[in-house]
């Protein structure tokens, strides 16, 4: 499934924005997220928690912040597509459009999606195969990525998970029992 790589996290800044990436990724069917940045274990263990309890499989890894230059380089020579989600690309309406996004959607193991957590390198606009936007307005990276993966990966507001010790059932009536 898709991979997703998070340049720059500050513990003490981002905690918070970066457990909700983390969190929208895997509710919409993303495996697995690279921080490059600062260790934060109290985060990983929030989110492996989260997996244990409501199913699936999350996989959150953490690599030093001057990382993230050769894990692009090694997905550029495995052929990896690399989408960068920018308020200054073109815009999601416009790529999904594209002959491109529809195959890359039948392919999802071999796309790579890049989050900018502090100010991004240049050098990550150039890497990157597609700059993509939501909207070129200033927005949340936590709203950006939710957008793009609800139309990205195919059904991705129905992803269901493997083992769940904890699960909703929906109901307009208020808070229903959950096993």
């Amino acid at each position: 499934m898709v991979t997703i790589l998070r340049i720059g996290h500050r513990y003490n800044r981002d905690k918070r924005i970066t457990s909700h990436l983390a969190l929208v990724a895997r509710a919409l069917g993303v495996r697995k997220m690279i921080i490059a940045g600062e260790k934060d274990l109290k985060l990983k263990d929030s989110i492996n928690k989260v997996s244990d309890s409501w199913g699936g499989g999350f996989n959150l890894e953490f690599v030093l912040y001057d990382e993230w230059k050769p894990i692009i380089e090694k997905w550029k020579i495995k052929g990896m597509k690399i989408i960068h989600l920018t308020m200054y690309g073109e815009n999601l309406s416009t790529f999904e459009k594209s002959d491109t996004f529809v195959e890359l959607r039948k392919q999802p193991n071999n796309v790579a999606i890049i989050l900018g957590g502090e100010k991004v390198p240049g050098k990550v606009f150039q890497y990157a195969n597609w700059n993509v936007s939501i909207t070129n307005q200033p927005h949340s990276e936590v709203g950006s990525l939710a957008i793009f993966l609800d139309h990205f990966i195919v059904n991705a507001l129905k992803t269901s998970f493997s083992n769940p010790k904890k699960q909703i059932i929906p109901s307009l009536e208020g808070k229903k029992n959950y096993r």
